[in-house]
């Protein structure tokens, strides 16, 4: 018979733990044991907590995991699997509401630390534009473009009839390199410029070009090719 929570200490079990110490006292594995609820057969829900983490190196590449993967893993099932789903989904929309309204001129690090937590670990190349109003604050963020493990089509017309809808007054482009290099490539720096001029003829502006590799990311505007 699997160990449960219920037999732990008050003190030590991770949902008690966290309303008398707070979140941050947990470990990885309590914290997923909170999620989890439940372990599985002869297999308690904090074992259950360490196994997925060691199996998938860490939080993050458990979270990383597709939900046909994730459905997939003894022990999980739909409803686990839908849950971790969501936190990762919920994490990503909290950091793009931190973003929406802010000046990427002056807090241009909010942008790069929601890029990177929505392109994380994503397998294929995609294509986000971040519509910005006369402040240059931003107003919106879409994907309007998903391709293959290393190109995704960008078509120009697309991108100005979003612009439009939003009224944008400026663009901030943004795509990730699924191979983790983060250096533009010659195809980069082409849709780049062709986007630039096309939105100075419509009295709008490219204020930056970010790619995101794994962790890093480059900006066409800090190395002066915008």
């Amino acid at each position: 018979m699997a160990e449960t929570l219920k037999s732990w200490p008050a003190g030590e079990r991770p949902r008690e733990k966290l309303f008398q110490h707070g979140p941050a006292s947990l470990t990885d594995a309590e914290l997923l044991a909170v999620l989890l609820r439940s372990g599985f057969r002869q297999t308690g829900v904090m074992t259950q907590a360490r196994d997925l983490i060691a199996a998938f190196g860490g939080l993050r590449g458990l979270f990383s995991q597709e939900g046909k993967r994730l459905g997939e893993i003894k022990g999980l099932g739909p409803a686990k699997a839908a849950t971790l789903l969501a936190v990762t989904e919920i994490s990503k929309r909290c950091l793009k509401q931190q973003m929406i309204g802010k000046s990427f001129i002056r807090e241009p690090q909010a942008v790069v630390d929601y890029l990177t937590a929505d392109f994380q670990d994503q397998k294929k190349e995609a294509f986000k534009i971040l519509f910005l109003n006369k402040a240059h604050a931003v107003i919106e963020a879409r994907t309007l473009f998903t391709g293959t493990v290393d190109r995704a089509m960008v078509h120009p017309r697309e991108i100005i009839r979003a612009a439009l809808e939003f009224h944008a007054s400026a663009l901030v482009l943004a795509h990730n390199h699924p191979s983790g290099q983060i250096e533009p490539s010659a195809e980069d720096r082409e849709i780049t410029a062709k986007l630039a001029s096309l939105c100075e003829a419509m009295s709008m502006k490219v204020l930056d070009h970010i790619i995101i590799g794994g962790n890093r990311y480059f900006s066409f505007r800090e190395n002066g090719l915008l």
